[in-house]
């Protein structure tokens, strides 16, 4: 008993300290990605403001790459941010999004050119090819924008359509509500809401019907007086009322009786 005891508890601890490590590398890893998230937003802010500056600041060629980065590098991202958030509502956006990841490709590869010639010494070799890069930029950011205003569309037109269809239904039930009885009923403002039972008639009725039985069967007055008398001497005398028992329990509300005195 003694060793199954020792082999559980070292089998508790391996058990731990493997948990614990396990938890310690995810964590390790989802600050690693934190922190490279938050590295390439902080380049990616710079490179943004530094372009921003070289296209408004510099002219000629280094300028016109650096537009041409920034307008590449701008349409890109405002179109991923665009797609993803609505792949989340509209599934059928994933497609759409497959398409622009091809696109990306072709996107990036594009900027690591633009970035090169930014670098390139010989400006009029770079000068003579700005015409195809400044199409294939183009080309590109033309794409990246069509998906993402045809994704808005979308998305506003579904947005319209539940908005059309909600209205409609707000119409109906607010149509339904203004449609009250006006009038009341004669037998419910006064209060009378006994039903008869089924098969029951009506006192007169039932008056009517055993006149009518009685001159059917050729029965008169002087007939149903002798019956009468005839039931009266067979009928039970009723029994005698009785006084109430003074020496009765009293009930919690009545006061007690005195008994009688004699003299």
């Amino acid at each position: 008993m003694g060793e199954a005891a020792i082999l559980i508890m070292a089998l508790l601890f391996f058990a731990f300290v493997a948990l614990g490590v396990y938890a310690a590398v995810k964590v390790v890893k989802a600050a690693k990605r934190g922190v490279d998230r938050t590295i390439t937003q902080a380049r990616r802010t710079v490179e943004d403001t530094t372009l921003r500056a070289k296209s408004y600041g510099q002219g000629g060629v280094s300028g016109e790459l650096a537009q041409l980065r920034l307008s590449l590098r701008t349409s890109m991202r405002a179109t991923q941010d665009a797609l993803q958030a609505g792949v989340a509502e509209d599934a059928s956006l994933k497609e759409t999004l497959d398409l622009f990841r091809r696109l990306s490709a072709h996107g990036q590869e594009l900027d690591e050119d633009l970035k090169r010639l930014e670098r390139d010494p010989d400006r009029a070799r770079v000068a003579a090819h700005l015409t195809e890069l400044r199409e294939r930029t183009e080309r590109i950011t033309h794409s990246a924008d069509s998906l993402r205003w045809a994704a808005r569309d979308r998305a506003r037109k579904f947005a319209e359509d539940d908005l059309s269809s909600l209205s409609a239904q707000i119409d109906m039930e607010a149509g339904a509500l203004r449609h009250w009885s006006g009038g009341t009923d004669q037998s419910s403002a006064s209060g009378d809401f006994s039903w008869p039972e089924a098969g029951a008639a009506a006192p007169g009725a039932e008056r009517g019907q055993a006149e009518s039985e009685d001159r059917g069967q050729g029965r008169g007055p002087a007939q149903d007086r002798g019956r009468d008398g005839a039931a009266g001497r067979d009928r039970q005398p009723p029994p005698a009322i009785t006084a109430r028992d003074p020496r009765r329990a009293a009930y919690p509300w009545e006061k007690s009786t005195r008994p009688e005195t004699t003299n």
